[in-house]
């Protein structure tokens, strides 16, 4: 097992700063997910990584070797980096077991390697079928299979779901995860669904403009984002302006208890749609409001809501509370502590994102 170290990684394409100063350390045998909005630099950074493009500064090293720096640059094909890319890339003429062997010296096409990481992803006894004859899915797989083979010091896995519809994309990314972990691999995934990155990796990276933003576990990225970018970036957020005192901050939500080292005055709050509770309005209730809408999605509901004081909020509800019809009042709660930045250290604010479709 590797880990991977970039240290004030810079890259450029003429005038455009793609990586402007990464630092970052890839824990071996774990799986870290690289996430940021378009043009962020993940792919750029999946690139460097590989070998496919020279830094313009800085350095990684993979286990301890220095890969790319000042004057050097390892190529591609001498870093024992695999990269399975968005969609499997098999050679359409050789079968599965040819595939996954093409990378492999003598003795381990001789021995049972391949065989091996078939099993490891589910396709043991796959081996005399050609690519042709296989899903999408399965031939993931196969690029997943290749990528493990030869025993890589890391491997790249380049948004190797997204063009799989999303019940397989689910079921799938889970069993590649274990397959990574069952082969003690080190990995990067690069993806534009949080729900992925937070769900498969052991860390996850955010990228802005080339910089990183935060590095941490996902309940970590979740529970405690660096700043209200990165909160309404990484999940749905209901961020409000507040007045904090003594531990709490008072805003259109009532008093809340918050996190985050703050002082007394201005701040913007956090609030995950989740710990807005919702019951019917009696009159005797602090905060109030009228629904906008609801979009159900089986196991839950988001709800949008106008506030007393006409903020707009939504809250995510579950099956114990059948949400109230459009126009009607009700009260709103909020369970647990809200995250707190002063207001004159946020960034620009985040507009409140769009109920997601499922």
């Amino acid at each position: 097992m590797s880990d991977v170290v970039l240290t004030g990684v810079v890259k450029r394409y003429g005038p455009v700063t793609a990586l402007d100063g990464v630092d970052l350390t890839v824990p071996a045998g774990a799986l870290t997910a690289v996430l940021g909005p378009s043009g962020c630099g993940k792919t750029t950074l999946l690139r460097c990584l590989a070998g496919f493009e020279r830094l313009d500064a800085g350095q990684i090293r993979v286990d301890g070797r220095e890969v790319a720096g000042p004057g050097r640059h390892l190529p591609a094909h001498r870093r024992r980096i695999a990269v399975v890319p968005q969609e499997g890339a098999l050679f359409p003429h050789l079968t599965v077991a040819a595939n996954i062997a093409y990378g492999l010296d003598r003795a381990d096409r001789r021995g049972d390697r391949v065989d091996e990481v078939l099993a490891l992803v589910g396709l043991a006894g796959y081996g005399d079928r050609m690519p042709h004859q296989l899903s999408g899915g399965q031939q993931q797989r196969v690029a997943v299979a290749r990528a493990l083979a030869p025993r890589p010091s890391l491997v790249l896995l380049d948004e190797p779901f997204s063009a799989l519809d999303a019940g397989l994309r689910a079921g799938l990314r889970h069993d590649v995860r274990e397959a990574l972990r069952a082969d003690g691999a080190t990995g990067v995934l690069v993806t534009h669904d949080q729900g992925e990155a937070l769900s498969v990796a052991d860390r996850v990276v955010v990228l802005r403009s080339g910089r990183v933003v935060q590095f941490a576990a996902p309940t970590t990225l979740y529970r405690e984002p660096a700043d209200q970018w990165v909160a309404g970036f990484v999940g749905d957020a209901v961020l409000l302006p507040a007045v904090a005192a003594g531990g709490a901050a008072r805003s259109s939500l009532g008093t809340l208890p918050v996190t985050g080292d703050v002082p007394d005055g201005p701040v913007t709050v956090l609030v995950r749609p989740e710990q807005l509770r919702l019951a019917p309005a009696s009159g005797a209730e602090a905060v109030t409001a009228t629904v906008l809408r609801h979009d159900f999605h089986g196991h839950d509901a988001l709800v949008a809501l106008r506030l007393s004081d006409g903020t707009r909020v939504t809250a995510r509800v579950w099956d114990e509370f059948d949400p109230a019809p459009v126009g009607a009042e009700v009260a709103v709660q909020v369970e647990g502590a809200a995250r707190a930045w002063p207001a004159e250290a946020s960034p620009a604010p985040v507009d409140e994102p769009a109920l997601p479709v499922c």
